[in-house]
């Protein structure tokens, strides 16, 4: 699991210290994390993102080497995060690519910052809370500190040990994730008005039906209609949808059908 080389260095956005990665070199392409992980969740797919671009892997707030402020954990705060270090990096309209909680804050950054964005990869991404499986949400309701002495055998709590500023503050993390995840959500509106081309994709067994995701889609005008011999029917943003087979919210990032999937998007003809 473990991708660093060294090349680790620290950004401040917002008053957070962010730690974040460079790797490879080429487009450049931000990759976002998701909860209770670190840029180190994408270890089995780096390599194909980075063979053509320069892939920036930043560690979210309050996870991996980025320590905690006090301020909630919302996606549209830490929209402002990748903003500030899209300024700090100069970077270029890179793309960005998020999974899961990573994804809505990708989503989100592209909503408030379409003007630093190329293209937007959301991968098993949930916009609504009340599309996700019951039985999830029973699950999610759980998190909180009490929790952590349960997590002690989970990847989630090694990687939380082994690289966090205080790895003490592992029942804070699991405080925050809870009571964000306790607050329902919608990104249908920031998804609607999207100004990017935004690839909407998701496992076939993932923590929402696939018919979210479609519909999801249906927000970017994508699946109204015939997509025509030329492509004259597809939606007019340049956006697509993709369901990968076989796939889990949990395997997603191992899978090569991920980067797989965002590079076919990303790496296309710009329109």
């Amino acid at each position: 699991m473990g991708i660093t080389h060294g090349n680790g260095q620290y950004a401040e956005v917002n008053g957070l210290n962010m730690y974040y990665e460079t790797h490879g070199s080429g487009r450049p392409l931000i990759l976002l994390h998701g909860g209770l992980g670190s840029g180190e969740m994408f270890g089995a797919v780096l390599a194909a993102f980075a063979e053509h671009h320069q892939v920036i892997l930043p560690d979210l707030q309050g996870h991996g080497r980025t320590a905690d402020i006090d301020r909630p954990l919302d996606v549209r705060l830490m929209a402002g995060d990748i903003a500030a270090l899209i300024d700090h990096l100069r970077l270029d309209r890179p793309d960005l690519v998020g999974f899961s909680l990573g994804g809505g804050v990708a989503a989100a950054t592209a909503a408030q910052h379409p003007e630093k964005v190329g293209r937007l990869v959301i991968q098993s991404t949930y916009l609504r809370t009340d599309a996700v499986y019951p039985e999830i949400l029973a699950q999610q309701g759980q998190v909180n500190a009490a929790a952590a002495e349960f997590m002690k055998e989970t990847p989630m709590y090694e990687l939380y040990q082994r690289v966090a500023p205080r790895p003490e503050d592992f029942g804070r993390l699991l405080d925050k994730i809870g009571a964000a995840m306790a607050v329902p959500m919608d990104l249908t509106e920031e998804v609607r008005g999207l100004q990017v081309p935004t690839l909407i994709a998701a496992g076939d067994a993932d923590m929402a039906p696939p018919s979210h995701f479609v519909e999801a889609f249906a927000l970017l005008d994508g699946g109204q209609r015939d997509g025509g011999w030329m492509g004259e029917g597809r939606p007019k943003g340049g956006h697509a949808l993709a369901i990968l087979p076989g796939v889990t919210h949990y395997s997603a990032c191992d899978s090569p059908l991920f980067p797989a999937t965002a590079l076919a998007f990303l790496d296309q003809p710009q329109p």
